[in-house]
């Protein structure tokens, strides 16, 4: 008899293969031991990592195994651990709770990409205490197509599995900017995370996976299998064909772009039909570092990105960091609730010549290429931030001076920030989480961090009337998934920015439907009184 798990669909398609169970037993061992003990398996900790990150081509995980282990190695975590024992023997447990509980509190503060990262944290942590005890760390084998499940997966997981062999992923926790959401997305493989009853699925039995919509059939009938196929096969079929710019059935311009963190996923979007960049994250440049990066350091960075999409549209994103790590440099005062504390624009008050400095290196890379270089500041709150950014910016050379429109007293005068920038953004990640004052990172939450939501989807709809004639774009999660791209543009959204790997259905889709159509969606969506039941409606009427 065939059953029906559900979670959140995070990458489409469908897939049909036997499971893989990864099952990881967490041990509750303890010992008493020296300083000199921990910094030894610590090390033994950035070794793994080093070994893992050598063995696999995904530069997403690659990215993040390098992160992980340079923050093993950091002298001030030994420093801290330090502080912790003293020249005492200690509780291992106990010491690298204590630790890396600071750690996770810094990482919550910058938000952004470092807050999604926490998890990774936890892994290190892991690694730590199981060198320490003398376990053995596990490997995950893969010799055929199979559906991974797991709890969680780390990127020292996926580095250990035979990629070509993975169908789909499957994982309890995590939400839609996960490591699991991520790698799944840059493979293109269906994938579903916050599947709360993924664990009591068995190795070897057959499941299907439908990452469009997040379902899970343990046990399906081969009517069901061919069902699903030929309707993903359908959807695919329908939207392939269309080529060339980003529109809608009428002719109406809608700029499909791609986010990026460096140049190999530049080169990526490119290839992948992207039309330009819609959100280039400044602050992995600035991960790890103990100095800010030269002036010069960071005209050749950006320049090399800006000449991978000579003529085309860059929108660069200032740094959005704002404490002490994994950006050493930005030292801010531990804060009681890091979350809504200096981050984004607001490290403005603390440190001018580090955003100075990076708004004058991006000007001096625009000047040296032919790209359309556009710049904007994250967590602007008032027409005031905005004015000065804009100001300063321009006075700089920078042509198209932006800001991101992510925070609920942005959306409310959204008006008066238009009246002093020349376009605007929605990061619909943070603007969600903080609409519905419910935190991304707990897949607990999953329901109210979904940006389906009608009381986020009605504040995008103020922006969107009070854009007036100025551009505004997606560059959130909610850009990738076409139909709430359509509803989105009904809105008043005119650019969306997305993984590269979604570009060309979002592009399929779109191009079947009028300008007039998804408003008309759009107006009836913005009445529904649930993420669910905005879906399940948008699905209907743009059937």
């Amino acid at each position: 008899m065939s059953r029906k798990l559900i979670g959140l669909g995070v990458c489409p398609g469908v897939a049909f293969a036997p499971v893989i169970l990864i099952e990881k037993e967490e041990s509750t061992q303890d010992k008493q031991v020296t300083f000199k003990e921990i910094e030894t398996a610590l090390e033994k900790s950035a070794q793994y990592l080093e070994e893992k990150l050598s063995k696999i081509d995904l530069q997403v995980a690659k990215d993040v195994l390098e992160a992980q282990s340079m923050i093993a190695r950091d002298p001030d975590l030994l420093e801290k651990i330090k502080d912790i024992m003293g020249d005492d023997l200690k509780s291992a447990r106990q010491t690298l709770n204590k630790a890396f509980d600071i750690f996770k509190e810094n990482l919550i503060s910058l938000g952004g990409y470092f807050a999604e990262r926490v998890s990774d944290l936890d892994e290190i942590k892991k690694l730590t205490i199981n060198n320490v005890l003398g376990i053995m760390h596990s490997s995950i084998e893969l010799n055929s197509e199979a559906i991974v499940v797991a709890d969680d997966l780390s990127p020292a997981d996926t580095a250990s599995m035979n990629l070509k062999f993975v169908k789909g992923l499957i994982v309890a926790r995590g939400g839609p900017t996960s490591h699991t959401a991520i790698v799944a997305r840059n493979l293109g493989i269906p994938a579903i995370v916050g599947c709360q009853d993924a664990l009591t699925l068995k190795t070897g039995e057959k499941v299907l996976v439908n990452g469009r919509e997040g379902y899970v059939y343990q046990n399906p009938t081969n009517e069901l299998i061919n069902d699903e196929k030929k309707r993903e096969s359908e959807y695919l079929e329908k939207f392939k064909s269309v080529l060339g710019p980003g529109k809608l059935k009428d002719g109406t311009v809608i700029n499909l772009l791609a986010n990026c963190g460096n140049s190999v996923d530049a080169k990526k979007a490119l290839e992948n039909g992207a039309e330009g960049i819609g959100l280039f994250r400044t602050e992995l440049l600035y991960l790890n570092q103990k100095t800010p990066p030269t002036i010069d350091e960071q005209v050749e960075i950006y320049a090399e990105i800006f000449r991978i999409f000579t003529g085309k549209k860059v929108i660069i994103r200032t740094i959005d960091a704002g404490s002490d790590k994994p950006v050493p440099f930005l030292n801010s005062l531990k804060e009681e609730n890091p979350a809504l504390g200096v981050r984004g624009w607001r490290l403005i008050r603390q440190f001018p010549q580090v955003i100075n400095d990076q708004i004058k290196a991006i000007a001096l890379a625009q000047e040296k290429t032919d790209c359309d270089v556009w710049v904007m500041a994250p967590m602007i709150d008032t027409k005031q931030e905005a004015q000065d950014f804009a100001q300063i910016a321009r006075s700089n050379g920078i042509k198209k001076v932006g800001v991101m429109i992510e925070t609920p007293s942005a959306a409310i005068i959204s008006d008066q920030i238009f009246s002093v920038v020349d376009f605007a953004s929605l990061g619909t990640n943070d603007l969600t989480q903080y609409v519905m004052a419910a935190d991304r990172l707990d897949s607990r939450l999953s329901d109210l961090t979904n940006s389906w939501n009608p009381a986020v989807l009605r504040m995008i709809e103020l922006i969107g009337k009070n854009r007036q004639t100025k551009p505004l774009g997606v560059c959130g999660e909610a850009g990738a998934d076409p139909l709430l791209a359509a509803v989105l543009i009904g809105l008043g959204v005119n650019s969306l920015s997305m993984a590269s790997n979604s570009i060309a259905e979002v592009k399929g889709f779109i191009a079947s439907l009028t300008l007039k159509k998804c408003q008309e969606v759009a107006q009836q969506i913005v009445k529904t009184t649930s993420a669910t039941e905005a879906k399940d409606l948008a699905k209907n009427l743009f059937s």
